[in-house]
């Protein structure tokens, strides 16, 4: 009994995909998105509805509160717990997500190096002081090849970096994440769409979430500490409304501004998944979708 993984870019069916897939195999649902982990996310992150699992049991949502911060090192705990439980009582793990580097934490052999709270906060004062440019430039001296890998807006990962250079004295390079041996001999499906149709769906996706309940949905996670949390608070659509709630622009424009971020998340996702040469691809517009799915996964 193998473990199947279910990624690729958004809004390309993959969580409908997971459960029909688990129905036909026997199996749970392990989430593999990052801000699908937060409790009260649902409208902003698509998130599967309870009617939506059709009974089949999903694990890792709603899981943290809005104001703590995700960490792949624990999602990688968590989830290796989780196959590890569900293969025990021999029930197929099919993990679902287009989060690429936790994913890649739960599959193959990889280690993250630890972190150092007073040195973070140093990092961190440095970053509100200097802005994510100026330590971009001392990432470029101390480690090129992470500072062509991260974008110099990235603040939170540009400090990550330089933290670990720190701790460990190695290049922070020398951590990111290859493809190797998969941990659980796992069956990896990518869902892709032809990118004029994604970004058709992506767009009809962002008006939807605002046309259901988003704002309302980011108000009263605001209530609840949102604005606390370093990881909850950047996530599409939920950073461009509360922009808006501060005056920057009014909430057209900040649905405008999560389509198009989203459409150049989607980007990220394909070039990040397509790197993997273990992943067989799927049309995630063909009508036996399912069925091929399962001859994969299959033994």
């Amino acid at each position: 009994m193998r473990p199947v993984a279910i990624v690729g870019p958004t809004a390309t069916g993959k969580s409908a995909l997971a459960v029909e897939l688990a129905e036909r195999l026997g199996g749970e649902v392990i989430n593999a998105d990052a801000m699908q982990l937060y409790l009260g996310m649902d409208i902003g992150t698509a998130k599967i509805t309870v009617a939506e699992r059709r009974g089949v049991p999903h694990h890792l949502l709603d899981v943290l509160d809005v104001r703590q911060s995700a960490t792949v090192a624990a999602y990688q705990r968590d989830a290796r717990a989780t196959i590890e439980a569900l293969l025990a009582r021999a029930r197929v793990p099919v993990l679902v997500g287009g989060s690429g580097l936790y994913l890649q934490a739960v599959l193959d052999e990889l280690d993250f190096p630890g972190t150092d709270p007073g040195l973070r906060t140093r990092l961190e004062a440095e970053l509100t002081t200097v802005g994510a440019e100026a330590l971009h430039a001392r990432l470029a001296e101390r480690d090129p090849a992470a500072a062509l890998a991260i974008l110099p807006s990235n603040g939170r990962r540009i400090v990550r970096a330089l933290e670990v250079i720190e701790l460990t004295g190695r290049p922070y390079s020398a951590t990111l994440p290859r493809p190797g041996p998969a941990r659980y001999d796992t069956v990896l499906l990518g869902i892709d769409v032809e990118s004029t149709e994604l970004d058709a769906r992506v767009d009809a996706r962002v008006e939807r979430m605002f046309g259901t309940g988003l704002v309302d949905e980011v108000r009263e996670l605001e209530r609840r500490g949102l604005r606390e949390g370093r990881t909850a608070a950047r996530a599409l659509g939920y950073q461009q409304v509360l922009a808006a709630f501060d005056g920057e622009y009014d909430l057209a424009a900040a649905a405008e501004r999560t389509a198009r971020a989203t459409r150049r998340f989607v980007r990220r996702q394909r070039s990040w998944f397509r790197r993997d040469q273990r992943i067989t691809w799927l049309d995630g517009t063909r009508p036996d979708l399912a069925g091929a799915a399962e001859r994969l996964a299959r033994p």
